[in-house]
C-alpha cells in the first residue's frame, strides 16, 4: 500500500537525532564502557575509564555535547519502496534537520564548504548521507555523527584474494597500532571486507552504527570478530592510549560479495563516544 509521507518529518527526525546522539551516549555504549571499567587490569586505565563514565554522566545532566567534536553528520537513509515523498527534496530535508540540529543544540559546527579553501560552512551541512530502496513502506534514519580525531585514523587495504583471513587481521591491527593514542581509546572498529574500493568503506561506516553488544549473523565473521577484539586489546594501548587492557570496546564487521581478484578491506575507527542512533518513521 502507497504511503504518501512529507519529508519534513525527516528534518524533524534528523533535528532531534544530532541533539540526542551529542549529548546522550546510547545504551550498549554506556554498557561497553561500564564492563571495560570493571575488566581493566590497569590501574590508570580504570581511572580514565571512570573520568569517562563521570563525563557522559555530567554531559547529559548539563545537557552539554559529550564531545567538543559533535562530528560531520553521517545519515543512512532506508526509504521504503511503497512510499511517496512529498514537499522539499529528501536531501534538502536531511540538511534542514542537521542545519537546525546544530544551531538549537548548540552543536560545534565543524563542517567546510570546500576541502581545499576551507571557509566555514557555518551550519554543519552538507551531511554525508548514503541511500538505500528497500522493500515497505517505512523510512529507516541511523544518525551517526563522526568526529575527525578518530575518522583521521581509518584505513583501506586492497588485499589481494591470497592474503586470506590473516591478511585481514594485519590489516585491522596495523591499523589499530598506527592509530595508537589519536583515537581517544577505548575505540570501537568498523571493519567492511569486500564490495569495491568505496563500498568496503560503507560497509565499515555502517558497521559502527550496530551496537556493540550485537555479534555478526555468519559464525565465521562472528568468531573473526572476538579474535580480533581479543588481539587489538593485546597491543596494549589502552585507555587515553595510556596503556592497559582495553584499547577497544569492539570490532564489528560487515562483509559484502567480491570480484575474484580481490580482497578489499576498510577499517574506520571510532572514539568512544561512538555516536549512533535509529529512528522508524
Amino acid at each position: 500500500m502507497i504511503r504518501n509521507v512529507n519529508t519534513q518529518i525527516i528534518a524533524d527526525a534528523v533535528k532531534e537525532m544530532c541533539i540526542d546522539t551529542n549529548y546522550y551516549l546510547s545504551e550498549d555504549m554506556r554498557e561497553a564502557m561500564r564492563k571495560s571499567a570493571d575488566g581493566e587490569k590497569s590501574e590508570l586505565g580504570r581511572k580514565i575509564l571512570g573520568q569517562l563514565l563521570d563525563n557522559l554522566k555530567i554531559a547529559g545532566e548539563e545537557m552539554i555535547p559529550i564531545c567538543q567534536d559533535t562530528g560531520m553528520a553521517v545519515i543512512f537513509l532506508e526509504i521504503g519502496q511503497d512510499i511517496h515523498l512529498e514537499g522539499m527534496a529528501v536531501e534538502e530535508a536531511v540538511n534542514e534537520g542537521v542545519r537546525a540540529g546544530y544551531r538549537d543544540g548548540y552543536l560545534r559546527k565543524s563542517v567546510v564548504g570546500d576541502p581545499l579553501l576551507r571557509d566555514n560552512t557555518k551550519d554543519n551541512t552538507p551531511a554525508v548521507v548514503h541511500y538505500s530502496i528497500v522493500p515497505g513502506n517505512k523510512i529507516t534514519i541511523t544518525m551517526a555523527p563522526k568526529g575527525f580525531g578518530s575518522e583521521n585514523m581509518s584505513r583501506i587495504f586492497m588485499l589481494k584474494p591470497a592474503d586470506g583471513v590473516d591478511g585481514v587481521k594485519d590489516a585491522v591491527l596495523t591499523a589499530v597500532r598506527d592509530a595508537g593514542p589519536n583515537a581517544c581509546p577505548p575505540m570501537v572498529i568498523g571493519v567492511g571486507i569486500g564490495g569495491t574500493f568505496e563500498k568496503c568503506a560503507i560497509l565499515a561506516k555502517k558497521a559502527l552504527a550496530r551496537p556493540v553488544n550485537e555479534r555478526s549473523e555468519f559464525s565465521h565473521i562472528r568468531q573473526l570478530e572476538e579474535e580480533l577484539l581479543e588481539s587489538v586489546n593485546r597491543l596494549g594501548i589502552g585507555p587515553g592510549g595510556l596503556g592497559g587492557t582495553t584499547t577497544a570496546l569492539a570490532v564489528n564487521i560487515n562483509t559484502y560479495p567480491t570480484h575474484i581478484a580481490g580482497l578489499p578491506v576498510a577499517v574506520n575507527i571510532c572514539c568512544h563516544v561512538n555516536r549512533h542512533m535509529i529512528r522508524e518513521l
